[in-house]
């Protein structure tokens, strides 16, 4: 006859005990009967309202969702010949950006003859990467697809702290 390590609805264990036996009890306390873990040999059965077990569990999954932050990858766009007013506004944009814990691509873009200098994306990620290098990890290395050069950096763990040193350093 299957058996059932049984709780009571007060947290008491009561024991290994047959389903039948198990069922009378709840039946007895006027509640239901819930498997808890059906993994453990014998599962672990206890007596309780389901209607409130379920609740509590779609609120604890429904306050645990509200709390998560989902990664997203932004995209911050170069051109080789960007000047340095523009290249230190991007660069600022994409500060923002790891400042909401999100993922950056930077991307350089070339057109036309520009091709033929794919060495000034490289150079030009790389200073943005060294520059930022107390800031980020660096996930995808720099490199080639098409008519463009990219890589993909993160922000570090304790981001937050990171960008208050870099922003007092940089005034």
């Amino acid at each position: 006859m299957p058996t059932v390590r049984l709780i009571s609805d007060k947290g008491k264990q009561i024991g290994v005990v047959p389903i039948s036996k198990a069922l009378q009890e709840a039946e007895t306390a006027g509640l239901d009967l819930v498997e808890i873990s059906p993994n453990a040999n014998p599962p672990v059965c206890k007596i309780m309202d389901f209607g409130t077990y379920y609740y509590k569990k779609e609120r604890k999954l429904r306050e645990a969702r509200k709390n998560q932050h989902i990664v997203q990858t932004k995209e911050v766009k170069f051109g080789p010949n960007t000047e340095e007013h523009d290249y230190n506004f991007k660069k600022d944009h994409a500060l923002k950006f790891l400042g909401q814990h999100n993922k950056v691509k930077l991307t350089v873009r070339f057109r036309g003859r520009q091709l033929a200098h794919r060495e000034i994306g490289f150079q030009l990620l790389e200073k943005l990467i060294e520059e930022l290098k107390q800031l980020v990890d660096v996930e995808v290395n720099p490199k080639n697809e098409g008519r463009t050069v990219f890589t993909i950096i993160a922000p570090k763990k304790d981001i937050d702290v990171l960008l208050e040193e870099y922003e007092k350093k940089e005034d």
